[in-house]
């Protein structure tokens, strides 16, 4: 896919993640819809250094846990072209230990990490095909970003790897459903910025887990996503960006 003036929706922009991945594609020149859900001044600054870029940029607040949200969210977007990329980025990390997880958490976890992108992706969908209603090629894109802890999972995490393992299943899933006219693909990153509670005993200990020794860059995350965007026959897959954390 060429990417100049094509229209992307980037969730949870507001994040050091999404607002990497968001500036990167204003970079190539997307026109960029920065989502955010309460974080209005990361959003609106973000959406001014894409501006600055070249490329189109506006903020929208939706909470995407509320499914009449996400429709409004798609519906505010028609300000610019058909948006042809989705990138699912607005998650929620948790530790949560099976002894301590409830109901109440489950739910929080699961509708933002894993209902979320799929309603997204079903809003996705219905705008390619009431704009490309016979594409026999790709026309749309989504890129769901998942985590190493879907591959791999951690103890003391169920919920948060759960909701990530979900997501990649989603993907596969979502990838047979909507070709040929859309590439539905996960990026799985490794630990891109350490958690507040790690102390630096903790820190080496990750990193002895890595063969690149470091922790990922956000642009790393974002640049393989850009391949992933260009590519025409990759779809239904995870792109492990994690130093070789998996192998």
């Amino acid at each position: 896919m060429e990417l100049k003036e094509i229209t992307a929706v980037i969730t949870g922009s507001s994040g050091r993640l999404g607002g990497a991945i968001a500036k990167t594609l204003g970079q190539v020149g997307c026109n960029c819809i920065c989502h955010y859900n309460s974080n209005r001044q990361q959003a609106q600054e973000l959406a001014v250094q894409i501006q600055e870029m070249g490329s189109k940029a506006l903020a929208i607040e939706a909470d995407l846990t509320k499914p009449e949200q996400i429709e409004d969210l798609f519906g505010k977007v028609s300000q610019f072209n058909t948006p042809q990329i989705l990138i699912n980025s607005a998650a929620v990390f948790s530790e949560q230990p099976l002894a301590d997880v409830t109901f109440g958490e489950a739910q929080k976890i699961f509708s933002l990490n894993l209902t979320a992108p799929i309603l997204t992706s079903r809003a996705f969908a219905k705008v390619i095909k009431a704009k490309f209603p016979n594409a026999q090629s790709p026309v749309g894109k989504i890129i769901n970003i998942a985590d190493v802890a879907g591959v791999r999972p951690w103890a003391g995490y169920v919920l948060y790897c759960s909701s990530k393992t979900g997501l990649i299943g989603a993907t596969k899933a979502l990838a047979k459903e909507l070709a040929p006219a859309i590439c539905v693909n996960s990026i799985a990153p490794g630990i891109v910025t350490w958690p507040r509670d790690f102390d630096e005993s903790e820190k080496q200990r990750q990193l002895s887990f890595i063969p690149m020794r470091r922790i990922a860059k956000a642009n790393e995350v974002a640049e393989a996503i850009i391949f992933l965007l260009k590519n025409d026959y990759i779809t239904g897959q995870v792109l492990n960006v994690d130093g070789g954390r998996c192998i």
